[in-house]
């Protein structure tokens, strides 16, 4: 068994904690602060969705990327340079004097977030044994983004309603200055594989344009239906697109290369399992927290503040399910726990199609859902973590980290747009209507972490070596990192 790397200091997870949460957050925190974002900085209504969009784009198009220079150049120095770009765009949003300043800054936001999510996952690997202490760790990460996510919601409505829309972007700032602080004494540094590190450009902008008109797409069918010319032609071009970057990172495996992507860690079928599983649960997840953001505000007559209260259930379930999760996974592991956190989770979303109703409460639509899905998801992130670098090289666990995030976020874009389409074709008149509507979208959400499951049950087989310079053992610690002090 290889040696596990030295130097991880008390503040590496931490620091690793707060990019997650960061990251999340920041896809959702502008939500509840669009309608004040647009009468500030007279947005035209049907542009104002792009302070959401611009983020997902880079975000979603710049993962791959993110995670394979992680690999190349280092991760403590991509992970500084990922928060010295979301900092200094989170202060650029909160200063923007225009609409396109505002979405500008999203844009750079998000993608340095997409450096910054792959080298958390990848540095809680390379850092952290197997067994119970990698549990652990990939219990509080899953955590942090799931917690992320719903905080941001939260946050969003009492720094819209107390300090004003400015407060969500300036947020930011002085957590980035403290952990930039922490990086060094904290974050160990890394030095790259042997041999001059040579970055797939041809990849890297093949899949980076392939996913960014993808996930394009995908966000624009609220004004452009799936029928229309501009979707089709926009999702015909993101399959060309990727299925280009396919074609050329294979004969760069084949030629000794360094891709972006290396496809036969496909073949490993607890990556592929996780990568499967993420992209299906979080089309669910991902709309469910919309809907039910939808929900408290325009049936029940929640404002901000009060809808985003609502959320601290799910809080509190997901760190009951990643405690689950880190305690057990070693006895019964990762697949018995995606299908079983899988299904619970479903079963959540199908309780909020059958509660949800215009005379609905917090305490009989909301409350009992929200638990039961939030500790089905939060049984599944220690599991996704430890399948998805299973086995992995020290040199490539930002490549997989950065598929595993990039299947997380196109998983987000296809559910939140085919479950937008879905309530709106179910919405009738009036409260009633908009209820109907979100239960249908519910009922989805429902069946595709049923399809997560059933997914991991058939896919996730025995351990198989995933290619050229990966553990003897696919537990065991990943190899190959060779760590300095500077």
């Amino acid at each position: 068994m290889t040696k596990q790397p030295s130097g991880r200091s008390f503040l590496l997870l931490p620091v690793l904690l707060t990019v997650q949460f960061l990251v999340s957050l920041d896809m959702s925190v502008v939500n509840i602060a669009l309608p004040d974002m647009g009468r500030g900085l007279g947005f035209a209504p049907e542009s104002l969705t792009w302070v959401v969009n611009a983020y997902a784009l880079a975000f979603g198009g710049l993962l791959m990327l993110g995670g394979r220079l992680a690999d190349l150049l280092g991760r403590r120095r991509t992970l500084v340079a990922g928060f010295a770009v979301f900092g200094v765009a989170s202060l650029a949003g909160g200063l923007a004097q225009s609409a396109g300043q505002l979405v500008a800054a999203r844009a750079v936001q998000g993608a340095g977030a997409a450096a910054l999510a792959p080298v958390a996952l990848a540095l809680i690997t390379v850092h952290h044994p197997a067994g119970p202490v990698r549990a652990r760790a990939l219990g509080l990460w899953g955590a942090s983004g799931a917690l992320g996510g719903a905080v941001g919601i939260m946050a969003g409505g009492l720094l819209t309603d107390w300090v004003g829309w400015r407060s969500v972007m300036l947020v930011n700032v002085p957590v980035v200055l403290a952990v930039l602080a922490a990086v060094r004494p904290g974050v160990p540094a890394d030095r790259p594989g042997p041999g001059r590190p040579r970055l797939d450009v041809l990849g890297a902008l093949l899949v980076t344009a392939g996913t960014a008109v993808l996930v394009l797409g995908l966000v624009r069918t609220e004004t452009h239906p799936w029928g229309s010319a501009a979707t089709l032609g926009t999702l015909a071009a993101a399959a060309v697109l990727l299925a280009a970057f396919c074609v050329v990172e294979r004969r760069g495996e084949r030629r000794a290369r360094q891709p972006l992507l290396r496809l036969g860690l496909l073949a490993h079928r607890p990556v592929l399992s996780a990568n499967a599983f993420s992209l299906l649960m979080s089309a669910g997840q991902f709309a469910a927290f919309y809907f039910t953001s939808l929900y408290l505000q325009e049936v029940l007559g929640y404002g901000p503040t009060r809808a985003g209260a609502a959320f601290l259930p799910f809080c509190a379930g997901v760190v009951a399910g990643t405690v689950v999760a880190a305690r057990t996974v070693g006895r019964v592991g990762e697949r018995a726990l995606l299908v079983a956190g899988g299904l619970l989770g479903a079963a959540g979303f199908a309780w909020f199609a059958l509660a949800v109703e215009a005379g609905g409460t917090f305490a009989g639509s909301v409350l009992g859902p929200s638990l039961v899905a939030s500790v089905g998801i939060g049984m599944c992130f220690v599991p996704l973590g430890t399948s998805a670098t299973a086995g992995v090289a020290a040199e490539e666990t930002g490549m997989a980290s950065g598929l595993l995030n990039s299947s997380r976020q196109i998983g987000g874009s296809i559910g939140l747009a085919v479950l937008v389409t879905v309530a709106a074709s179910a919405t009738g008149t009036g409260p009633a209507g908009l209820a109907q509507g979100y239960a249908a979208a519910y009922a989805v959400a429902a069946g595709l972490l049923v399809a997560a499951a059933a997914a991991t049950g058939v896919l996730h087989g025995p351990a198989a070596r995933p290619g050229p310079g990966a553990d003897e053992d696919p537990a065991a610690p990943v190899a190959g990192e060779r760590v300095r002090a500077e």
